[in-house]
């Protein structure tokens, strides 16, 4: 985001009960590679909610997956159309605040790498962690190739899909000698005051997983040790959903782009989410 107004079979003895284990990933993304295109949206397949074995009680299902019956939102900031249709995305929306633009086109890699196809990849290896754990998952768009839809849209998709929580993925296009990640949380407006407390806890959370799970540090050019307060954005004034925005890296500095455009560490960034997911949805 520019800013400022930017993851055995089945041993069968003769008397011995079969236990399954089913992984459930049915995101865009496989265990090699970049994600396709599309990233379906709604609940897990049969396979991944098929863990039960006919032996197999609800409570031993549940306990298997750890979001089961959560509902998790998630936005990938950006579209890789938006730089197609500049009349659509330039239009002036209400966020609460303010008016700002219907949606950017996002930041790039000195390279071309664009920041929509990089939080469109992690956010869909993160559905598929979240399907495998037993959430539904709601995604804001479902391909890269389309413009929009408009933030305050996007808030009003997961607002309605009454998501336990929900996350904003972007990355930064900051200073070329800046470094880092940022958290962003939002402030309280009148439509978010009820999760205000809930979203800080959350952030807190996503923090302490970034750097536990990846290689990338706190930003040394935005914000106070990796977080900061934001009250000019749709995602965080409109939501009624506890919600962070993260910018995980600043795509115009060399080492996070070569960090933020490989899937090993798109990867590692959907885990370490996953991870803040489960922590602050079940405390484990």
């Amino acid at each position: 985001m520019m800013r400022p107004a930017c993851t055995r079979t089945v041993a069968a003895f003769a008397v011995v009960v079969a236990s399954v284990l089913v992984a459930g990933c049915t995101a865009a993304s496989s265990g090699a590679g970049a994600p396709s295109g599309t990233a379906p949206v709604g609940t897990p397949t049969a396979s991944a909610t098929s863990v039960a074995s006919a032996s197999a009680s609800p409570s031993q299902v549940a306990a298997r997956l750890p979001l089961a019956g959560k509902v998790v939102g998630i936005d990938p900031g950006h579209d890789g159309g938006n730089f197609n249709d500049p009349a659509y995305i330039d239009r002036l929306v209400w966020n609460g605040r303010e008016y700002e633009t219907c949606d950017t086109t996002g930041t790039e890699t000195a390279g071309g790498y664009t920041e929509a196809q990089f939080n469109f990849n992690v956010a869909s290896y993160l559905r598929a962690d979240l399907v495998r754990d037993g959430a539904r998952v709601v995604m804001t768009r479902t391909s890269n190739t389309g413009v929009g839809p408009c933030v305050t849209k996007r808030a009003e998709i997961i607002n309605a899909a009454h998501a336990n929580v929900a996350i904003d993925i972007h990355a930064d296009g900051g200073p070329v000698s800046g470094r880092g990640f940022t958290v962003l949380e939002p402030v309280a407006d009148g439509p978010n005051d009820k999760v205000i407390a809930a979203s800080e806890r959350f952030g807190a959370d996503v923090r302490a997983a970034l750097l536990a799970d990846t290689s990338m540090p706190v930003s040394d050019y935005y914000g106070h040790d990796g977080l900061i307060f934001r009250d000019d954005l749709a995602g965080l004034n409109l939501t009624t959903v506890p919600k962070v925005l993260v910018e995980c890296g600043n795509m115009i500095n060399p080492t996070d782009a070569a960090l933020l455009t490989t899937p090993a560490f798109q990867r590692a960034l959907a885990r370490a989410f996953t991870a803040a997911i489960v922590k602050f949805l079940t405390g484990r």
